[in-house]
């Protein structure tokens, strides 16, 4: 297969970029999208031209650090699928693939299609976690939990943190990313002593860091590679409140 890309290249946040014309040739249906741009790379390397700058680490759907945005979409035209398990088959033979970073005002980027995701990282440090000295966590098989919330709270923390929700929604909103963490927390015994302060510290964060408000288009929930569910922003908002 052979396919015309078209590509953002920008050199760093301070200055602008623009999108540069590709084309790769002898690839395999088989080839994930990363491998795609692995070989372009290749070629660019041997031409003497700088390569592509792209995010990726475990390349089997679970970092979230390849997020991409394929022809207008989050992740590609494949539901529930991240960028690294996109395969070149899911595209026609010839086609023009447009490749841009993830664009949010929280999401600065970094180089190319490498972008800066540590604001996420920042609201899971304002309150996205259990306080417990370690080594005195009791026995987990002595905390009976109904098999509905442990699917329910399983579900939430399905989570990989790529940022698809964000760079879906019109207004870059990272409620479904917070009120996942809050929601998967909140269903446990063990996160239910801090669920208040936890809340009211992770929406406070996330605010502070400009994402945008949650309107309920659902965009989030369409693009997010686990299929988090919005009903999860419900629980966030319906406990902020309280």
């Amino acid at each position: 297969m052979e396919f015309k890309l078209k590509i953002w290249r920008q050199e760093q946040s301070s200055s602008s970029g623009k999108i540069i014309s590709y084309e790769v040739k002898d690839i395999s249906p088989d080839m994930s999208f990363l491998e795609m741009l692995d070989q372009l790379n290749e070629n660019l390397t041997l031409s003497g031209q700088s390569p592509v700058s792209f995010d990726s680490d475990c390349r089997e759907g679970i970092c979230g650090q390849c997020g991409l945005f394929i022809n207008g979409r989050a992740h590609g035209p494949n539901a529930h699928t991240s960028t690294c398990q996109l395969h070149m088959r899911s595209f026609q033979d010839g086609e023009t693939i447009y490749i841009e970073p993830f664009r949010a005002a929280a999401f600065p980027v970094k180089k190319d299609l490498k972008i800066d995701r540590s604001a996420l990282d920042q609201i899971i440090i304002s309150g996205g976690f259990i306080s417990v000295n370690t080594g005195q966590a009791p026995e987990a098989n002595q905390t009976l939990i109904s098999s509905d919330t442990v699917e329910s709270a399983f579900d939430a923390a399905a989570c990989i943190g790529c940022g698809a929700c964000v760079a879906s929604c019109k207004n870059s909103s990272a409620s479904l990313f917070t009120a996942a963490k809050i929601s998967h927390l909140a269903q446990l015994p063990q996160g239910k002593i801090e669920h208040k302060s936890r809340t009211n510290q992770m929406v406070k964060k996330m605010d502070e860091l400009g994402f945008g408000s949650c309107s309920n288009t659902g965009a989030c929930e369409i693009e997010c590679p686990q299929g988090i569910s919005i009903s999860h922003i419900a629980f966030m908002n319906k406990s902020f409140f309280k």
